[in-house]
């Protein structure tokens, strides 16, 4: 998988913008679920995995990208394994086939990009796709096709880069969590705002 930076996980002494006073509770505790992944969650395994229904994780130690943005959002109270398994069930023809599965599987389908894509959209939390940095805030989620064509997705902190120009995101790309100046290094081709 692609490492941008051989640096800490979590920028030293990062810069950081305070919520808004309108911020929910679930924002705090979704942002802060994330940022803490940073430096814990060292490893990078794509393998398939039976899990536990719900609430099931691979191990805190690994995962891939989507497992960021899934164990953050059980830090708000939403299990998006329970929340994406139940939506395909309801609604299977509006998600991607791309990997041949005749049924929804409460394994997997929540860890893969484009069924997190489909989910935020069907819950009416997409937003416009821009290149300005400054159209995304802290706890959105942003989704990334890959110079090679490989779907990923990570969520915007409220920690700044060294520029003061662009929010970090929190992602595993292959090199565990880390927060990295990344928002527009590939192309966007998702953007979602939950809380």
């Amino acid at each position: 998988m692609y490492t941008l930076n051989q640096g800490p996980p979590v920028p030293p002494s990062p810069k950081t913008t305070p919520l808004p006073d309108t911020a929910s509770p679930q924002l705090k505790q979704m942002l802060d679920g994330a940022i803490a992944q940073a430096g814990v969650t060292t490893g990078y395994d794509p393998a398939y995995v039976a899990l536990e229904y719900p609430g099931g994780d691979v191990d805190e130690k690994t995962g891939v990208c989507s497992d960021v943005v899934v164990r953050a959002f059980r830090k708000a109270g939403i299990d998006l394994q329970k929340e994406v398994h139940e939506d395909m069930k309801a609604a299977r023809s509006e998600y991607p086939t791309k990997w041949g599965a005749n049924s929804p599987d409460k394994n997997i389908d929540h860890r893969r990009v484009l069924n997190l894509m489909k989910y935020f959209e069907r819950r009416g939390k997409s937003l416009p796709i821009r290149d300005d940095a400054a159209d995304y805030q802290p706890g959105d989620i942003v989704a990334w096709e890959l110079s090679s064509g490989i779907d990923h997705i990570g969520i915007v902190t409220n920690m700044i880069s060294d520029s003061d120009k662009r929010l970090l995101i929190v992602h595993n790309i292959g090199a565990g969590t880390r927060i990295e100046d990344v928002l527009l290094a590939w192309t966007i081709k998702g953007h979602y705002r939950f809380f």
